[in-house]
């Protein structure tokens, strides 16, 4: 039975005429719940991460500025939200999300952020609405609490995690693995373990081989102890900023195959929801149920 995490800090309200739909945070569970893929009782609402746990991704003078609103005016806009308390908090409450979506995942062998994959933040900044980076946490925490031994990151959002990357070019613990638009944001890519850039307008067929010519070696060639996954749905055809090619069968598909790969190898995964900002919100809520609706059917 899958364990999702959620609280309705998530969707912290942003001033009128921001981009970032926040809505989905709480469109989401109300569609897993009304068609009952989920029940209420696997919900649980995370605790906040502790400032040690943090700092174990996150540079110290970094976090410092952060939670005390002392960041500059260029750092507030290269994060792309405005700073407030309840920001913060709302990112803290993120990243415990995730954190404890791993230990779950290693008890049950799924778990689900509704939130989360905020794979641009790096050590010591935040980049495109990503203040701190889940993935990293996730990672470190159970590595320093010895649950695991090695992890694989598989992101697959349409923005390469450069965050992500960067925090672990030089940890041979965890696996980088990102395919993404190649003349997407960020301008400038970090270097993952490995890398797959897509070009524009990439149809499903075309993508899902791209994907088939590597994940099915991934899980034999690093052996993790567990997958992070990234699932954001900004590879849709519909999204504003994807320019990507894909249908929501197309999206749903690459899901299964991630989760299927996990299930079969028995491979405990975490997923965190990451983009999505088609014009149509409801192209990106049944999207990201699509996630759920899989992991469901594969963990019963």
């Amino acid at each position: 039975m899958i364990r999702v995490a959620w609280n309705e800090g998530y969707a912290h309200p942003l001033p009128e005429g921001h981009r970032f739909p926040m809505e989905k945070y709480l469109l989401v569970p109300e569609q897993l719940i009304h068609e009952g893929t989920v029940k209420s009782e696997q919900f649980f609402s995370p605790h906040p991460l502790t400032e040690r746990e943090i700092l174990l991704a996150h540079d110290a003078e970094y976090w410092s500025r952060l939670v005390s609103g002392k960041l500059t005016r260029q750092e507030e806009r290269r994060s792309g939200f405005p700073w407030s308390p309840a920001l913060v908090q709302r990112e803290i409450m993120i990243m415990g999300g995730t954190v404890q979506c791993a230990r779950y995942a290693l008890q049950y062998g799924v778990s689900l952020n509704v939130a989360g994959g905020t794979h641009h933040a790096y050590r010591n900044r935040g980049e495109g609405f990503c203040l701190l980076n889940d993935l990293a946490l996730a990672a470190l925490v159970l590595l320093e609490e010895g649950l695991i031994q090695k992890a694989l990151v598989v992101d697959l959002d349409v923005h390469q995690g450069n965050g992500t990357a960067s925090i672990f070019a030089d940890d041979a613990r965890v696996f980088t693995f990102s395919m993404h638009g190649a003349s997407n944001y960020p301008l400038h890519k970090e270097q993952s373990d490995i890398d797959v850039p897509l070009p524009d307008g990439i149809t499903d067929e075309e993508y899902l081989n791209e994907l088939d010519m590597h994940w099915p070696n991934l899980l034999e060639k690093v052996k993790p102890d567990l997958v992070l996954y990234q699932c954001g749905v900004d590879i849709l055809n519909t999204d504003k900023l994807g320019r990507l090619g894909l249908s929501l069968e197309g999206c749903r598909e690459r899901d299964r195959r991630i989760l299927e790969g996990c299930y079969e190898s028995e491979v405990p995964v975490v997923c965190a929801m990451g983009g999505g900002y088609s014009e149509d919100l409801w192209q990106i809520v049944e999207a990201h149920c699509n996630t759920f609706r899989i992991a469901n059917d594969l963990w019963v």
